[in-house]
Order: C-alpha cells, then structure tokens, then sequence
C-alpha cells in the first residue's frame, strides 16, 4: 500500500470518525470528547501504519507498542475525565464565544482535529518504515516514550487525586510534579514525541518526525494548551494562581523562584 493511499485512507477514516463525535457531543452537550477521539484516533491510526509499513520489523512493533500504549492510556483518562466532570472551561468559553455560530464552527473545529489526528500519526508512519537495522538509537526513543508516558501518568494521577479532595476546591496543584511545572502532563506528553524522533532518525526521512515535538510544543504553548487552560485557572482561582505563576515554570520542570512582594 502507497504512503499516499495510507495518507488520504486515515483522513477519511479520521473524518467521519469526528462527524460521528460531534453528533454524540451535540446529544451530551460535551465537547470534550474531541479530546478522546484525537488521542485515540492517532494510537489508531499509527498502530495501522506500524503494521502495514515495509520497515525493519522489530522497529515496527516498538514503534505499536509506544503509540498504542500512550494513545490507550491518554484516550481512557480524558474519557473518564468527560463522563464524570463538567465539560472543560475551554470548550465552555469556546462556545460561548462564538454564539449563535457554536454550532457550525464547531463541526470545523472537530474536522480540524481529524486532520490534525493524520498529521501526529505521520512520524508514525516514518518511523514504522524505517528499514535500517536496529540500534542503540531506537532503545533511546523506547526509553524516552516510557518517560513521557509514565511522567504524564503520574501528573494526571496527582492531579486527579488533589481535585478528589473536597478541601483543595478553589485551591491550586502544586503536589509532586505540579511543583516544579505548571503544566507537567503537556511537558510529558512533548516528550513522548520524541520518542519516534529518535526511531526514525537513522532513516532518510527520519528528521521530517521532528514535526511531532515541534507542531506539539507549538500548539501547548501557543494555541490550544497553556494560554487557555491558565486563562481558565485564573478565572477560577484567581490570585492563587497569579502566585503559582510567579513562582512555577510554565512548561520545563525547574526549582521554584520567590514570589514577588506585593507593592
């Protein structure tokens, strides 16, 4: 099967993956569950790559075992996250935003996601059709995707164990991880990305999978990620978290700084 058969055959199989999403959310009242279908759309799609690729075939089933194992993990999470919270404060304020047209725009949106979900599915693929011989490299990108899975498993365990405590309402995270990142679980999931970097590397094409980690931290830090999500935190928590700012990275762990004294 052609590279481009294997292209234009997910973005079908992606689209109307999300038209069915967006019926449900239209019935649930949730747009969250975009979130689910995104993740569980490039585990999907990547594993199906990983199989009908022509690379070395040791490469291949680590290249399924990193993204199924990740895209499983993180579709179940934010599922469970949908069906037992409100809807999240971004899609919310999306929503209110755009009105009237909420509808509409959102359909857009969820296609968006459906391309979105064939573009991260491609380092996949580069990596899953490299044919050059197993090394030390690919053991470094299996390492590197078993820390960014297992770093953002921890952050969103505790984060979901600080908000299952009714005392912590109104209260900012900074338990484990929290304390050294404001936003270690997108920090983790970054990371993890660069774990087909290094399995596709030693191939032609392979530095074309440095799109994973940089559309990703692009969009984290830019777009759909931090500046939302914070914008949403102050909102709620207000000067609790205008200190947690001043005092925590945004997105690389690092030491706390001081606070700045109020004037």
């Amino acid at each position: 099967m052609t590279v481009a058969l294997l292209i234009v055959g997910g973005w079908l199989a992606a689209s109307a993956m999300m038209v069915l999403m967006f019926v449900y959310q239209r019935r649930t009242g949730d747009a969250g569950i975009v979130d689910v279908a995104w993740a569980a759309g490039v585990g999907g799609l990547g594993t199906i790559y990983a199989w009908l690729s022509a690379g070395e075939a040791g490469r291949r089933w680590l290249v399924a075992a990193v993204v199924l194992i990740w895209a499983a993990r993180l579709a179940f999470y934010i599922w469970r996250r949908v069906v037992t919270m409100p809807e999240d404060g971004r899609y919310q304020t999306m929503k209110e935003n755009w009105g009237p047209e909420a509808s509409r725009r959102l359909f857009r949106f969820y296609q968006w996601q459906a391309v979105f979900v064939v573009l991260f599915a491609l380092p996949i693929l580069i990596a899953a059709n490299n044919d050059s011989p197993l090394s030390w490299l690919d053991y470094c990108g299996v390492a590197i995707g078993a820390i960014g899975i297992l770093g953002e498993s921890l952050a969103d365990f505790q984060l979901h164990r600080f908000r299952s405590n009714s005392q912590n309402k109104g209260r900012v995270c900074q338990d484990g991880l929290w304390r050294y990142s404001r936003h270690p679980n997108y920090f983790f999931e970054w990371l993890h990305w660069w774990a087909y970097v290094f399995l596709a590397i030693s191939y032609p094409w392979g530095w074309l999978t440095l799109f994973g980690p940089l559309v990703m931290w692009l969009l984290i830090t830019r777009v759909t990620g931090i500046p939302p999500t914070e914008a949403q935190a102050i909102k709620s928590r207000g000067d609790a978290y205008r200190q947690y700012q001043q005092t925590t990275n945004a997105f690389f762990p690092g030491p706390r700084r001081s606070a700045a004294k109020p004037t």
